[in-house]
């Protein structure tokens, strides 16, 4: 790859970036850290999946008839 081409270029600077960052380091560790807790404990804890307890394992039967049935009322 050239050294002059928009890919290496923008690469280049991330690399750089992130290779001389001291602080950002903590920060990013903590943004991941973060991220993981939202999307991961919070989902299992707080966000059981409704359609797996309720469908019985015939989930687009379920979700057309929850559709029909609010769509009459």
């Amino acid at each position: 790859m050239r050294k002059d081409s928009f890919i290496y270029r923008f690469f280049n600077l991330y690399y750089e970036g992130f290779k001389n960052m001291t602080l950002g380091r903590t920060l990013w560790a903590i943004i991941i850290i973060k991220l993981f807790v939202i999307f991961v404990i919070l989902k299992v804890f707080f966000f059981p999946n409704f359609l797996k307890e309720h469908a019985k394992g015939n989930e687009s039967a379920y979700v057309a008839g929850e559709f029909i049935e609010r769509a009459e009322q």
